[in-house]
């Protein structure tokens, strides 16, 4: 069980700057320059942020990997379990819980205001980058099937 938390863990944390913020810095460089893409999504601000976060001033990227990879522990544990097909569910996984959890969870615990209804694409788009990035390195190691 340790060895498919950390597993889980690690994709989690690498998944983030290289898929995540992957997708990032494609819409940063590439999707601002497309005006369908800034109207479905709007202006996309530029990835790899390293400004502190609040309380502890941890670099936004360190702390974005690191609850990436807490997330991942989660998913490794889901997928071992369940025995699905990795990347479809976890594409999905990372763009609606990871998402749902973001426009609601957090905002709550720290003070801010709630979501406002509208639909999130950026953050759908970015989550499940993530999960399917997640998925594709933790196909090898816990022997799932893609």
């Amino acid at each position: 069980m340790r060895r498919i938390i950390l597993a889980g863990f690690v994709a989690g944390f690498l998944a983030v700057p290289i898929f995540h913020q992957g997708t990032a810095f494609l819409l940063y460089h590439v999707g601002n320059d497309i005006p369908a893409v800034v109207a479905a999504l709007g202006r996309t601000a530029p990835p790899f942020n390293m400004a502190p976060t609040r309380p502890l001033g941890v670099p936004t990227i360190l702390s974005q990997s690191f609850w990436g990879g807490v997330w991942g522990g989660v998913l490794a544990l889901l997928l071992t379990w369940a025995r699905v097909r990795a990347i479809l569910f976890s594409t999905v996984f990372g763009a609606l819980a990871l998402t749902a959890v973001a426009v609601s969870l957090v905002p709550w615990l720290k003070g801010l205001p709630l979501w406002k209804g509208a639909i999130p694409w950026r953050g759908l788009l970015y989550n499940g980058a993530w999960g399917f990035g997640a998925a594709l390195m933790l196909i090898r190691p816990l022997r799932l099937r893609p």
